[in-house]
């Protein structure tokens, strides 16, 4: 698999065409329906709300999908999913708000325009490598509490959630599964594993 990237915030980007403008949202997955939801509202008197996105599931099949919202079919959810899959990002989506300016595109024009917009807002964002996270579960005694807590801030692992035990502490943690690797190692070294 080729290495894959994602965003961790929202990018915006325009591009005007024949009078029509074209506003691009790169948009995290996890965000995408409720900011589709909230773009539809803000932008009532948009003439479309075309959308493309790719998600990575844990069998590490990705799902892809595109809607053209009424314009010909295959002239703008497809071109920007295409756009997508050629800067091999994951795990976020595209929407487009357009506003007719009142001169038709065409096909190409269409799909130059929609494809194009979305390549701006790709261009705006800070791109970063997509990793897997994970989840494990450290566990430690009291006396050894210090030193984990110091490995997991130095390996950049969110803390998930805390359990005291009558022995110790149970430490849920999230991150990329080289850290969370690296934290078993750690973990290996106090025969803590």
């Amino acid at each position: 698999m080729a290495e894959l990237k994602t965003i961790e915030a929202e990018f915006y980007a325009e591009l005007e065409e024949k009078k029509s403008r074209f506003l691009a949202f790169l948009v995290p997955i996890d965000q995408f329906e409720v900011r589709l939801e909230a773009l539809r509202i803000e932008h009532r008197k948009a003439s479309h709300h075309v959308t493309a996105f790719r998600r990575i599931h844990d069998d590490d099949h990705i799902e892809e999908g595109a809607k053209d919202d009424g314009e010909p079919a295959g002239t703008s959810g497809m071109p920007m999913l295409k756009v997508l899959i050629g800067r091999e990002l994951i795990d976020c989506g595209v929407i487009v708000v357009r506003y007719f300016g009142g001169t038709k595109l065409g096909a190409g024009g269409l799909a130059r325009a929609y494809s194009g917009a979305a390549s701006r807002a790709i261009d705006a964002a800070q791109l970063v490598v997509w990793q897997r996270l994970m989840q494990y579960t450290v566990k430690g005694r009291f006396d050894q509490t210090a030193d984990l807590e110091r490995q997991i801030g130095l390996l950049r692992l969110d803390v998930q959630d805390r359990h005291y035990t009558e022995t110790g502490v149970d430490i849920l943690v999230e991150g990329p599964e080289a850290q969370i690797e690296a934290m078993k190692d750690f973990l290996h070294e106090l025969n803590l594993y």
